[in-house]
């Protein structure tokens, strides 16, 4: 098994960070969402690793494979985590991509440590730049809402996870883009975290302000989201991210849910892959609001 050594913030204990790779080429570090791991990016990896890039997935901290400490669950010191990827995996001209919570590692480790290293990032319904409502942030999720997912979680996780799950899939009593045996392998990954784990990256990414790191977005930038996502909202994330961002091309799958990255599958590894094989760096906002997708 293949592990990455990083550092506990508070300690000098070493937290291992298990992680996959597949293919060779430019590196790309997908980071996956919570609660999920890194397994959850096996339609991507298969597919992009196949036409010329190097996949790199770990399992943050609490979560699949990695090690699963009480604390130590703040963006900082996850931030430090995916450096020590980097470093320990001596990369250079690294892609960054990051689902839900992942976007926010991928955001403060640009603006903790810069883009020397990076030369393109994507942000795939990214909790960035702020999620939790505050007074000057009025579209943001009331902190009514993770107080209420905090007692589900304390109370029945498990119960608790398979009800995000539908959600996360955008399952309804009209609607199924995800088959049972999808979303019992989903819910699979999501019991591998841990309590501890589970609640403080709820907090971290409900409460963290990234508007300043989103400064730090230096290098053509891909952001994606879809306009029916009930787990993270639009307008508060991707819709703020984009405008701070100016050299990003933004993408809203309409009609898509959170979990994107297996109903959208098809057209989200094109769009990936069109933006990695990009030559020329955007630099200016590029918006398309009418990408025609199609449910898995």
């Amino acid at each position: 098994m293949n592990f990455i050594q990083s550092k506990q913030s508070s300690s000098d204990e070493t937290i291992n960070l298990f992680y996959e790779e597949t293919g060779t080429g430019q590196p790309v570090i997908f980071i996956h969402g919570w609660p999920s791991s890194h397994e959850m990016w096996e339609y991507q990896i298969n597919e992009i690793a196949s036409r010329g890039f190097r996949c790199i997935a770990y399992d943050r901290r609490g979560f699949g494979k990695s090690d699963k400490p009480l604390n130590g669950y703040d963006y900082d010191s996850l931030a430090a985590d995916l450096k020590a990827v980097i470093d320990q995996l001596n990369l250079e001209n690294v892609i960054l991509v990051g689902f839900s919570m992942g976007g926010g590692e991928v955001a403060r480790y640009l603006g903790r440590y810069g883009s020397e290293r990076i030369s393109k990032a994507v942000l795939i319904s990214a909790v960035t730049p702020y999620l939790l409502k505050t007074d000057d942030n009025p579209d943001g999720v009331p902190a009514e809402i993770f107080e209420q997912m905090a007692e589900n979680i304390k109370d029945d996780r498990p119960a608790f996870l398979e009800d995000f799950g539908k959600n996360f899939f955008g399952v309804g009593l009209l609607n199924n883009p995800v088959s049972q045996p999808l979303l019992n392998w989903a819910n699979m990954l999501t019991l591998n975290s841990t309590q501890p784990a589970t609640l403080q990256c709820m907090v971290a990414f409900s409460e963290t302000d990234f508007r300043q790191d989103m400064k730090a977005f230096t290098v053509p930038t891909l952001i994606i989201h879809g306009d029916s996502d009930k787990i993270v909202p639009i307008q508060p994330t991707s819709e703020q991210s984009a405008s701070m961002i100016a050299h990003a091309k933004y993408i809203v799958y309409e009609g898509a849910p959170h979990g994107l990255f297996i109903t959208e599958k098809e057209n989200l590894n094109s769009d990936l892959l069109e933006f990695f094989n990009q030559q020329e760096p955007v630099m200016q906002n590029e918006v398309n609001r009418n990408q025609n997708h199609n449910s898995f």
